[in-house]
């Protein structure tokens, strides 16, 4: 990460902190008091030992930024063809000359850190210097995040354990009001990804063999032939495309050239990642695979990066630093194809506030993030259906997933089951959907009764394409039946950049953040009305897909040739 020391020097500023070993309740607020601290206990993980005192353990300080109301409106200005701002990225710089957080607040939090024993040498910060992460002794931390108790904890699908907190934790009145929030503490990493095949009710492999045919499954040229895409790669030099990839998943060069011997005959392709960010040094995983493998054939010949952030440290959050990431380089990819969801219940609405704010500084640059909605249908808990994020901000594109009506033809789709979809519990509907959602809620079939949903929160997902029967190479073995909405995020991916990369042919700015144009030009689309996917109800259903925009599929999948013509007509 290209980060810049935090310049700091010592002052004199009035800042007073309890200095007692047990600090009295009222000098001190929780930050993240809504969450879930025990949510670990039923997402697979198992406590381990507690650190010792002299453990180093790294926190990050999610500083406060200064004119959010101006970023909003510039977010939205940009963001909407209809709007004459429309386009007019900021740079990263004029970015930072906006947010960045006052000298009082970078001045109180190093006062309180000096304080602490912990010397600016010991932490460092990024471009936009909103963000402050410090190395320190275990005992140091949890005096400071007081209350915090660091354990280690492990997991079944990781190799390597984290170090967080089972108890919140508090900070002083005087600093709580220049923070956000303290990462590193409670949110465990999410834990998902894409499905092998599953078997159906006979025991065959789900919709993989039926009788005496078997299907050959879903590959780029299939996929180019249903979305229209046909020969088109890209062709501008300044185009660029990225993967997120998340603990420990790593892709191979062998696995991509051996994936293109296979599956890359029928179009021109890069033979090789253009970059690397973050460690790449394990065996390979389905879900990095998977992701690379696709957003190089739909995207072909567009440079992309590999963005890996496993997580420097057991205390970082990896999601966290690849969110800081972004706000580092001022030059990233356009398009940024995400497969990582957690439940929405599970965190806290500081948190995710403050996340929401790094999607709009993402946007108001000029760059596009898709996120997979999820691939546990509408959800359940506790009769309620339970939304996912960041599929739920209303600052990102969330793709949904389908399948073919004919499984052994490119025909029409149907929304599959696994599709997250459905209404956000804490984010109001964005104006930019707020018709079509209304649309579904007044004439949509089989609607969910109202006590399982908001029906004014923000709808999910917004565009979708197939996700299940994919191939792969994993370990140079093809692997068929892959699926899940990480299957149809690089998809989607890949053809926004190819529309990306036609308007800078034209000398026309990067799409950007998508939704506003994808509502305004959902007849662009193919428009998917049936099937529905799981949830709370009866015989395990959520939501059904319907005529224009539904839970399960959002406005339908791609049609390449109409999203070029709509994207090209402002």
């Amino acid at each position: 990460m290209e980060g810049i020391q935090l310049a700091c020097v010592a002052v004199c500023f009035a800042f007073l902190v309890c200095c007692t070993a047990r600090p009295q309740a009222d000098d001190y607020v929780f930050l993240e008091k809504a969450h879930d601290v025990e949510a670990w206990k039923y997402d697979g993980w198992k406590k381990l030992d507690r650190l010792s005192p002299r453990e180093e353990i790294i926190l990050t300080f999610a500083l406060k930024q200064r004119n959010l109301e101006s970023l909003d409106r510039i977010f939205w200005e940009v963001s909407n063809p209809k709007h004459a701002e429309y386009g007019r990225h900021l740079s990263l710089f004029n970015l930072t000359r906006l947010i960045a957080p006052t000298e009082e607040t970078l001045k109180t939090v190093q006062a309180w850190l000096t304080h602490h024993g912990v010397h600016p040498t010991d932490c460092s910060t990024i471009v936009t210097r909103d963000f402050l992460f410090c190395r320190m002794p275990c005992k140091t931390a949890e005096s400071m995040v007081y209350g915090a108790k660091f354990y280690r904890f492990t997991h079944s699908k990781l190799t390597k354990p984290v170090i967080r907190s089972d108890k919140l934790y508090s900070v002083p009145k005087s600093v709580a009001q220049y923070i956000d929030f303290v990462g590193g503490v409670l949110r465990f990493p999410a834990v998902n990804g894409p499905s092998l095949p599953r078997r159906d009710k006979n025991g065959f492999l789900d919709s993989m063999l039926t009788r005496d045919q078997i299907h050959i499954g879903v590959f780029p040229s299939v996929l180019r032939e249903r979305y229209n895409v046909s020969d088109v790669v890209g062709k501008h030099p300044d185009n660029r495309q990225s993967v997120a990839q998340f603990l420990e998943q790593y892709y191979s060069p062998t696995d991509l050239s051996e994936f293109f011997y296979l599956f890359g005959s029928s179009f021109q392709h890069l033979p090789n990642m253009t970059k690397e960010i973050g460690p790449n040094s394990g065996r390979s995983g389905i879900e990095a695979s998977l992701d690379t493998q696709y957003i190089m054939s739909l995207g072909a010949m567009v440079p992309t990066w590999f963005w890996s952030t496993g997580g420097r440290h057991e205390s970082q959050e990896p999601f966290l630093e690849w969110l800081m990431g972004i706000s580092n380089y001022s030059v990233v990819p356009w398009v940024h194809s995400v497969s990582y969801s957690d439940n929405e219940d599970t965190l806290d609405v500081a948190y995710m506030s403050r996340i929401n704010v790094e999607f709009q500084k993402a946007g108001v640059r000029g760059l596009t993030f898709l996120f997979a909605s999820g691939d546990n249908g509408a959800g359940c808990k506790k009769k309620k259906f339970r939304p996912m994020f960041p599929s739920s901000s209303p600052y990102v594109t969330a793709v949904g997933g389908t399948a073919f009506d004919n499984p052994f033809a490119v025909t029409g789709e149907y929304g599959y089951d696994i599709s997250g979809g459905g209404f956000s519990f804490i984010f109001p509907q964005p104006s930019y959907q707020h018709d079509a959602v209304q649309r579904y809620l007044a004439t949509g079939p089989n609607i969910p009764p109202s006590s399982y949903f908001n029906a004014s929160g923000r709808a999910y997902p917004d565009i979708s394409a197939l996700c299940n029967h994919f191939w792969i190479v994993n370990n140079m073995i093809p692997v068929p039946g892959v699926m899940g909405t990480s299957a149809s995020t690089p998809t989607v991916a890949g053809i926004i950049s190819l529309l990306n990369d036609d308007r800078f042919l034209k000398e026309k700015p990067a799409l950007g953040f998508l939704n506003p144009f994808l509502y305004q030009n959902a007849k662009a689309m193919y428009d998917v009305t049936s099937g529905n996917n799981e949830g709370c109800l009866d015989y395990d259903t959520g939501f059904y897909a319907a005529v224009g925009w539904d839970p399960v599929t959002g406005s339908g999948t791609p049609n390449f040739p109409d999203l070029l013509k709509a994207a090209l007509n402002f």
